[in-house]
Formats: C-alpha cells, structure tokens, sequence
C-alpha cells in the first residue's frame, strides 16, 4: 500500500506543475487524496496505526465542515460590510479606493515604491498597452535611520528616488508613483493612509498615527527637484490582484499565501454601506477583506485542534487571527512540530530521540520544512531525513519518516482546503460565470501540493457552472503597485475630461514637460 501512495504522491506532484482550476486531472487528484487521508498500514502497526490516527483525526474536516465555514464566512464578511456592524466584525472589509482594473490601454512610465523592511525598491515600470517593461534598484536601509526619525526615513526615501530618476534620465517628466507600504495601516483614500504602528524591527519617530503618503512628498518636494505624485498606496493583496489582471480581464481575486493569509476582491458598491465617497462609474471597490482575522469571535471553535489552541496560547496576539494561524505559513510548521512532539512524547514516534533537540523547540520547525518533506516521492525519503537531521533527531527509522510525512500532508491539506473554501465563497458571492484568481506568497509558490489541493477542493465547493483558474502572479509590490497608479490616472483623466470649460486639467503623467 505504501508504494501505491508514493506513486500517487509523486503523480500529484506532477499535476501539481500543471496548472489550472477545473482540468481533466481533477477526478483522478480526488481519489489520490482521498487515499492519503489514512496512515499507510505498513508504516505502523495496527495499534500504533490506531492511537496516531486518534491525534491527528482533528485535521481531516468534512466536506460539510467546510461548508459551514463557507456559511459562517460569508455572514462574516455581511458584518464588515454593513454600516451598523463594521465596528464589531472580525473581517473589516475595508473599501481599498481602487475602483478599477488594468484595461490595457493604460500608457507612459510609472514608478513604484515597495517598502516593506531592511531593504526597500524602486521600480520605473513603462507601460505601453499590454506590453511592459520594468527596471529597478534595491536600497538599503541603515540601521540608524530605522531606528531614527520620520524625517530622517523619508528624507532617505526621497533622495534614493531622486538618483533613480536622474539615472534613467527621467528628471523632466512628471512621473505617477504607486507606493506598496507592508505595515499596518488605516487607509482613508487612494493616497492617504495613516502608520497604525511600526513592525519589522523600525522605530521611527513622529510617524505613527501620521499620513504616509504626505511625509513621503514632503519628502520629495524638500529633497528632489524630481516632479514625482504619490497617487495611490496598496498593500500586498491588492498589487497581487492589479499585477495579474494586466493581462487577464476575468482577475477579479487576489490571494495572499506566504507568512501571512488575506485576500481582496471586487465588489459593487452598492454592497458596500461603509462607502462614503462618490457613487460615480465605475461602481465598484476592491475589498481588502483581513480575513485572517475570521475565527477571532469563536464562530470557528468547532474545528479547531487541540494544537491550533496550543499554538493560539504561545503566540504574540493569543485570540487573534485565528483563520490566518491554521492556514499560513508563519504557522504551519509549528502545528506539525507540535502534532510531532505530541506523538514522540506518546511513544509513537522517535522512540529514542534526546528530548533536548531542536525538535521540541517552538517555533524551530519552519513552514519550509513541510514543503520539502512532501517533495519527497520515493521511499528514501532524502528531504525528510535531511529535515530531522537539522533538527537534531537521531536515530530516526524510516517508519519515523512515513508518520513525519504523513502528519505533514494532512497539516497542509486542512490550511488548502480551507483557503479552498474561503475563495469559493467568494466565487459563489461574485456569482461571475468565468473568473481568475491571483495567488502570490512562498506557501503557494513553493508547496508541492497546494496548487492542485486548492483546486479540488474549491471545484468541489463552488456553485454549479461557475467557472474559475488560479494564476501565479508576479510582483505585486512592485508591479501591481505602479497598475494601480496606472489606473487611477486613467480615472482621473476620465474625471477631468467630463469636467465643464474653465476647469483646470492636470499635467499629462509621463509626459515631458515643455518650458
């Protein structure tokens, strides 16, 4: 039985490479999975076999377990929508004051801006229709300044924008920029959004609580003599989104799997009560949903382990985040540490391990040690052996290895299904007949099975006859963020366009300006 799996393993991973959301794999990928949803007889005995399956039976959720997820998800995301109960959902639902997507016929160069940590990027990114062409440098930060002042930041920034700009030659042009900024933050317009507080290991003065994008252009206007806008501010979920809808119209969903998990979407206005801005075409917003925040109210109680709970208690925001800790990868590999550390102290597994190895350290077993486990697909097992060796566990039997892999796929299969069902309910919600969804993040990109496990699992879970694709989209941050200063010109110039005589037209972007 246990060669059966292992080919069935390593034709899933096969498939997995292949793409798409509804293909001809999909009936035969549902019978391999369901295969691996029980412990191979030959690697334990029947006892064994028995007491493990009790430990890990929490992770295996039926098919009317996510549906009633789907259920609770979508009354969720209702509360975040509607004015009387936005303050108390879990699932905010902000408006993203991004109204459009990428059409094709936006033109001219852009920059973008990625900040997000020690390092930060600058892009220049020349849009001519469909066609793309993208340059950029990387800049460090110092330590001094990221722990110095607001002023000190953003006048570093500025005068890194300001060499990239003289080095392509770009001084005369009036030049858009879409800022991708990864900290916490309450955005209040396209280009307006206020430093919650500071991550990452910054610690800047006088920032927090303060307008970003404005500190940014004081910043360019007191440092440069470059003519640079910020016209609009995106977090990750929605530059994945814009990226890959460049060249796919049907993108209306993008997907965060990485460290963290969130999603955003389009939606028509009209079911959005906490939208105070203007009604006017187009009528519709991109939602950053916050979903991992689904579950903070108990509503997911009812399919948590005993693990999930554990992990919950240690972590730094217990209560918090509840979706997004049994599906990302900042915590799959501490609940499989946990499931393992559980079965080796039951004398299940690693019957003579030294108890003082990285094994039952938290946090010590990292989300890409699940990825490589499960690339295994023969029975010597190379990826796992060399996992369990940096851990320090000795004496390991190949028995040892059957049960690690085993613990680890149904681990992943629970967060794929249940990021899985999170996407069809909002498939079914947007009730679109064809639609793609945008993935980005190093669970998605890395994971041997995610793709595929996805896949199966939302076809299983949509409604009747709609249609869907997953897609890799490619830098979000730098490239999603400039679509979106794109776009919102586009708009602007819409606006403008309509304006009665006498009104003042801004500057064409992009365009050199004559004296």
């Amino acid at each position: 039985m246990l060669d059966a799996m292992v080919e069935q393993i390593s034709e899933n991973n096969r498939n997995a490479s292949q793409g798409g959301g509804h293909g001809k794999h999909c009936q035969t990928q549902q019978s391999q999975e369901r295969s691996r949803e029980t412990l191979p007889d030959s690697a334990v005995t029947a006892a064994a076999k028995m007491l493990i399956e009790a430990f890990v039976k929490g992770f295996k959720l039926s098919t009317s377990s996510y549906k009633r997820v789907m259920h609770l998800l979508h009354q969720e995301m209702d509360n975040g929508l509607q004015r009387h109960t936005h303050s108390i959902a879990d699932i905010k639902m902000f408006p993203t004051f991004v109204r459009s997507l990428p059409d094709g016929s936006e033109k001219g160069d852009f920059l973008a801006l990625d900040l997000g940590g020690t390092n930060f990027r600058v892009l220049l990114v020349r849009l001519q229709g469909h066609d793309i062409d993208i340059q950029s440098k990387t800049y460090l930060i110092p330590q001094r300044i990221m722990l110095g002042t607001g002023t000190q930041l953003f006048d570093h920034i500025a005068d890194c924008i300001g060499k990239f700009v003289r080095d392509h030659n770009l001084t005369g042009h009036t030049l858009p920029l879409g800022f991708t900024f990864s900290f916490p933050c309450k955005q209040e317009g396209l280009a307006k959004a206020r430093l919650s507080k500071w991550t990452k290991g910054f610690r800047c003065e006088g920032v927090v609580g303060e307008d970003i994008c404005a500190l940014l252009q004081e910043a360019l206007k007191r440092r440069t003599n470059c003519n640079v806008e910020i016209v609009a501010i995106v977090n990750d979920a929605v530059g994945t989104l814009m990226s890959a809808a460049h060249v796919d119209r049907n993108c209306e969903i993008g997907l965060i799997l990485g460290t963290g998990c969130n999603a955003c979407y389009m939606e028509t206005l009209d079911n959005v009560q906490t939208w105070d801005e203007e009604q006017n075409h187009p009528e519709q917003v991109i939602i950053n949903t916050e979903w991992g925040a689904f579950g903070d109210n108990g509503c997911l109680d009812f399919l948590r382990t005993e693990y999930d709970r554990e992990l919950d208690t240690f972590s730094i925001n217990p209560g918090k985040q509840i979706m997004e800790k049994m599906i990302s990868g900042m915590y799959m590999g501490e609940i499989v540490r946990l499931v393992l550390e559980r079965l080796t102290m039951e004398n299940l597994l690693f019957r003579s391990v030294d108890h003082e190895c990285e094994l039952f350290e938290r946090g010590r077993f990292f989300t890409k040690y699940v990825s490589e486990i499960e690339s295994d697909t023969d029975e010597f097992f190379r990826n796992t052996k060399q996992v369990l060796d940096e851990l320090g566990v000795e004496n390991y039997t190949t028995e040892d290895c059957k049960i690690v892999k085993y613990v680890c796929t149904l681990i992943s299969a629970r967060a794929a299904f249940l990021a899985a069902a999170g996407l069809a309910s909002l498939i079914n919600r947007m009730n679109k007949p064809e639609i793609t969804i945008a993935v980005d993040g190093s669970l998605y990109r890395f994971h041997p099975r995610f793709h595929n496990l996805m896949c199966l699992k939302i076809q299983e879970l949509v409604k009747p006859g709609l249609k869907f694709k997953l897609v890799l989209s490619h830098d979000g941050s730098g490239k999603g963020a400039a679509l979106t200063a794109a776009v919102s010109l586009r708009l602007r110039n819409m606006k403008f366009a309509h304006q009665p005589e006498g009104i003042e037209v801004p500057l064409q972007i992009g365009i050199k300006q004559e004296a």
